[in-house]
């Protein structure tokens, strides 16, 4: 899909700047059999690679694939080779007790919850292992937002709560049990999935809740694309429904056997291009790289003089 954004940049001259986000693809892990499999934007899948116990998925800003097998108590990596992702793991760490969900940090360090033993891993890009909280109530989804900081649904207690970058923690919200997904939008707003009452909330960044969907079944794990649509597996109904952003429901994908975590894979993110539309001798183009949504003229960061149009 293409944005288009116009301004006057000097007297008589109009500036397109236009740019498109390239779809992505959705790789999902499969409870019953461990396999992971990736689906193209238009809902075609295919077989990626096959598991044991698989759980968690999340992609790394380098655009490698992490994998949580629960039962075997690893993480495995795909590799990413230059935009070819491998379809063979390597071990990345191991000796973990049930790791279920995963969330990279900005610094590229990977966090694992396990909800059996109460904990949240932290894992470094080298594999160093340490325990970044503990003496929680079956700890689940795991986010993170712009500031850096982790949020996570704690099943038991009903809480979501919020940890800095080293560790301190306090209550986002509570009274919110069987909350078991979380993920953050381009807003920085946050969305819950609650098994217990199969639904969606909303909540903004001050913590004002709202309900966002309601009605599903068993709704377990939540994903956005870099559109703003947001994915929610179905394991017990074996599908995948996309909102998109003003709550608008669909199905994705439907006949599913068990389809668990969701992540989708990064791309390189476009860069704006130009055209003319009125000529002027000298105009001035605006350049910026836009991931994710069209900026507003004070948020572009470079200037560019481009030679006069048409050449003399």
């Amino acid at each position: 899909m293409w944005h288009l954004f116009a301004r006057a940049v000097s007297i008589g001259t109009i500036l397109i700047i236009a740019y498109g986000t390239q779809a992505q693809n959705l790789f999902v892990s499969y409870l019953s059999n461990g396999r992971i499999n990736q689906f193209t934007p238009g809902g075609v899948e295919s077989a990626f690679a096959s598991g044991s116990g698989t759980w968690g998925l999340a992609f790394n800003n380098a655009g490698d694939l992490f994998e949580a097998s629960n039962s075997k108590g690893n993480i495995y990596k795909f590799k990413n080779n230059n935009g070819a992702l491998s379809s063979i793991p390597t071990l990345f760490a191991s000796g973990l007790n049930g790791p279920q969900e995963l969330a990279f940090d900005s610094a590229g360090n990977l966090f694992v919850s396990n909800a059996q033993y109460g904990d949240i891993y932290k894992i470094t890009s080298a594999g160093v292992i340490s325990t970044f909280a503990s003496g929680l109530s079956w700890p689940e989804g795991l986010a993170f937002n712009r500031a850096g900081d982790l949020f996570e649904a704690d099943w038991d207690s009903g809480h979501i709560y919020k940890f800095t970058p080293d560790g301190v923690r306090s209550t986002f919200a509570s009274g919110v049990y069987g909350s078991i997904a979380l993920a953050f939008d381009s807003a920085g707003d946050l969305f819950a999935a609650n098994q217990t009452y199969n639904n969606i909330t909303k909540f903004a960044p001050d913590g004002t809740q709202s309900l966002f969907a309601s009605g599903l079944n068993v709704p377990a794990h939540l994903a956005f694309d870099n559109a703003g649509e947001l994915f929610v597996s179905e394991t017990d109904n074996g599908r995948i429904i996309k909102f998109m952003p003003d709550g608008t429901q669909s199905t994705f994908a439907d006949g599913l056997n068990e389809p668990l975590g969701l992540a989708f894979q990064p791309v390189p993110e476009p860069s704006s291009s130009w055209m003319l539309v009125l000529g002027a001798p000298v105009f001035l183009a605006f350049r910026h790289r836009l991931p994710h949504r069209l900026r507003q003229p004070s948020e572009v960061k470079k200037i560019f003089f481009l030679e006069s149009y048409p050449p003399r």
